[in-house]
């Protein structure tokens, strides 16, 4: 972490591809155990969680909602997918749909994809800024 209001977005955007990094990782897990019994499916929420973050400050423009987060906060975790605890799509207790999870991964490949070419276009438009 960067420690500048220069780089407020790059330091946002770096606790995003972390969060999108242990949410693929998490949905590799899931896949890999679709045939476990009992195996509850785990899911990563970066999303409320920066929402939640950037709603502390209501009346201010997005730069300085950046500028006053927390970043300490912005640290994703792993939990079990609460909506879909206790429905069983199988007899052995397994609650992991192949499809749904595959869609999911594909998706974060791609989210994944965008957070990584926005802190590229960042750190261009710093470079731009800088000059020569």
């Amino acid at each position: 972490m960067i420690q500048s209001n220069a780089f407020n977005y790059i330091n946002v955007l770096d606790k995003a591809l972390d969060a999108s990094n242990l949410r693929e990782t998490v949905l590799t897990n899931n896949i890999a155990n679709v045939d476990t019994p009992g195996y509850k499916r785990r899911e990563v929420d970066f999303a409320s969680l920066l929402r939640e973050e950037l709603d502390k400050t209501k009346w201010e423009s997005l730069d300085q909602k950046v500028d006053k987060l927390n970043l300490t906060r912005l640290n994703a975790t792993a939990h079990y997918d609460r909506a879909a605890y206790g429905y069983d799509y199988r007899l052995d207790g397994n609650n992991v749909d192949i499809d749904t999870e595959e869609v999911e991964l594909a998706s974060e490949q791609l989210r994944y994809q965008l957070l990584a070419d926005s802190v590229t276009q960042e750190f261009s438009r710093m470079k731009t800024a800088i000059g020569p």
